[in-house]
C-alpha cells in the first residue's frame, strides 16, 4: 500500500500543471458561476447529491471534466469514465452490469462521465437509454459541441444541458495565482515572479481556456533559469514565447454561430462589428470563399437596388479571393464588407424574389401566354397571332407605355416595391408615376 501511494504520488507530480491544480471542492471551483455560484441549481443538486443524468457543453478547458470529477468526489458515488471515441457497445453494457449490481447489493449509483459524448453512435445511444430511465446510471456527458444539433434527441430529452462559458480573464487570473502560490502542486515552493504585461499575455493567449494558461505558465518556469536573485521572472516576451497561437473554437456549432454573427452585422450595417467576426473567421481558418459568397447573397439581399455598386464590389472581392488569395485578398473584402455595411439597405429584392416564387410553386393552373408577348422569332409566327398587338415600348414617350406584360392569373398582383432608400427611391418615384398614368384621375 504504501508503495502504491509513493508511485501515486510520483506520477502526480509528473503530471502537467494544468492536471495537478484541478480543484476537488466546489468552493475552489473556477467559473461558470452561473450554474455552479452560491445559490445556482447546479450547486444545489451536487451538495444534496439530487444530480442526475447531464450534459455539459462548452469550450476545452472551461470546467467539465473538473466539475464532473468534484461531483463524484462530493457525493461519494461509483465513479466511471469513458471516452466516446475508444469505447463501444459491449464495454458500455459491462459498465452498466457493475452499476446495477452496485446498486442492488450497495445501494451506491454510478456515475457515467462520457467525454466527447456527441461521438457516440446511434447504437451506442440506445444501449445506454434503458440504464437512464431506470436509474442505474446517472450520466454526465462532456462536449465542445452543441448536442442540440449532434446527439440523438433521445439521450438529450433524458438529460438537464449545463452550458459552459470561456472563462473570465479574471478567472484565468484566479488560477494562475493559485498555481503560483500552490507549494504542493504548483509553484509555491519557487520565487517565480510574473511581470503584470505577462499576465496579460497569458490571459489573452488562453482565450478563455484554463489548460491553456496553466501550460504556458509551466513552460514559461521551467524554461526560465533564476537571476542573480534568485527569481525565477516571467516577462511579456517569455510569456508570449511559451503560450501558443491563440486557439479559436472553430467547431461546427462555432462556425455557424460566428457566421450568424458576421451575416447580422453586414445587414444591421455595424461595418466594425463585420469586421470584427470576418477577422476571427479568416483567424480561425475559414474559407475565404466563404465570406465571399455571404457578401455576394447580401449585396442583393440587404441592399438590393438601394445601392447596385455593393454587388460589384461583392463580386470584385470574390474575384480577388481567387486571384490573389490570401492575405491580400483580406483588403478587397474588407473593403467589400464596409461597402454593403455603410450603404443604405433594402430587402425589395429579397421579398419580390420569394412571393414570385412562392406563386410559381403554388400557384395553379398556368395560363398560356398572351398572344402579344409570344415569340416571333420562326417563319409562320404572324399566320398563327403570335405577337399581335404588342407595342413596341421604345415608339412611345419614355419609352415606356401601358400593357399587360404578368401571366393572366397573376394579372394585378405586385411582387416588387422599392423602397424609399438610397437609388431606389428614384425607382419608388418612377414607379409612381407610371401608376398614375395607368389611373388618371
Amino acid at each position: 500500500m504504501e508503495n502504491k501511494d509513493l508511485f501515486s504520488t510520483a506520477a502526480k507530480r509528473q503530471a502537467p500543471l494544468a492536471d495537478r491544480m484541478r480543484p476537488h471542492t466546489l468552493d475552489g471551483f473556477v467559473g461558470q458561476e452561473h450554474i455552479v455560484g452560491p445559490g445556482r441549481l447546479l450547486r444545489r443538486a451536487i451538495l444534496t447529491d439530487s444530480l442526475w443524468s447531464s450534459i455539459f457543453f462548452g469550450p476545452p478547458g472551461t470546467g467539465k471534466t473538473t466539475l464532473a470529477n468534484i461531483i463524484a468526489e462530493t457525493t461519494g458515488a461509483n465513479f466511471v469514465r469513458m471516452n466516446a471515441v475508444s469505447s463501444g457497445v459491449r464495454e458500455l453494457r459491462e459498465v452498466i452490469d457493475r452499476a446495477a449490481e452496485n446498486l442492488k447489493l450497495y445501494g451506491r449509483p454510478t456515475y457515467l462521465l462520457l467525454d466527447e459524448c456527441h461521438r457516440w453512435s446511434k447504437s451506442q445511444s440506445d444501449a445506454l437509454l434503458p440504464a437512464l430511465e431506470n436509474g442505474t446510471i446517472r450520466f454526465i456527458g462532456s462536449t465542445t459541441e452543441n448536442p442540440m444539433v449532434s446527439m440523438t434527441s433521445a439521450i438529450v430529452s433524458r438529460c438537464r444541458v449545463f452550458q459552459f462559458y470561456p472563462l473570465t480573464a479574471e478567472n484565468i487570473r484566479t488560477a494562475i495565482d493559485r498555481a503560483l502560490s500552490d507549494k504542493e502542486n504548483g509553484f509555491g515552493d519557487r520565487n517565480v515572479v510574473l511581470d503584470p504585461d505577462a499576465y496579460e499575455t497569458l490571459i489573452a493567449l488562453s482565450n478563455g481556456d484554463c489548460r491553456n494558461a496553466l501550460n504556458a505558465l509551466e513552460l514559461a518556469v521551467l524554461t526560465t533559469g533564476p537571476d542573480e536573485t534568485g527569481a525565477i521572472r516571467i516577462t511579456k516576451a517569455i510569456a508570449a514565447e511559451s503560450g501558443q497561437r491563440k486557439v479559436v473554437q472553430f467547431d461546427d456549432q462555432a462556425f455557424y454561430d460566428m457566421l450568424s454573427a458576421f451575416c447580422k452585422s453586414l445587414r444591421g450595417g455595424d461595418s466594425d462589428a463585420a469586421l470584427a467576426w470576418f477577422s476571427r473567421l479568416v483567424y480561425a481558418g475559414c474559407d475565404p470563399r466563404i465570406i465571399a459568397r455571404r457578401l455576394i447573397a447580401h449585396a442583393s439581399e440587404d441592399v438590393g437596388l438601394a445601392n447596385p455598386q455593393a454587388m460589384v464590389q461583392a463580386v470584385a472581392a470574390a474575384q480577388a479571393v481567387e486571384l490573389v488569395g490570401l492575405p491580400e485578398a483580406r483588403l478587397s473584402l474588407s473593403q467589400a464588407i464596409i461597402f454593403i455595411c455603410e450603404s443604405p439597405k433594402s430587402d425589395s429584392v429579397a421579398a419580390a424574389m420569394g412571393a414570385a416564387a412562392r406563386d410559381a410553386e403554388t400557384g395553379g393552373v398556368f395560363e398560356p401566354v398572351p398572344v402579344h408577348l409570344r415569340d416571333t422569332h420562326y417563319s409562320g409566327a404572324a399566320r398563327v397571332g403570335a405577337g399581335a398587338g404588342y407595342k413596341y415600348p421604345h415608339d412611345y414617350p419614355a419609352h415606356w407605355v401601358d400593357q399587360q406584360y404578368m401571366p393572366t392569373e397573376l394579372v394585378g398582383r405586385r411582387y416588387y416595391e422599392p423602397s424609399d432608400q438610397g437609388q431606389e427611391a428614384k425607382i419608388r418615384e418612377n414607379h409612381i408615376r407610371r401608376d398614375q398614368l395607368r389611373n388618371p384621375k
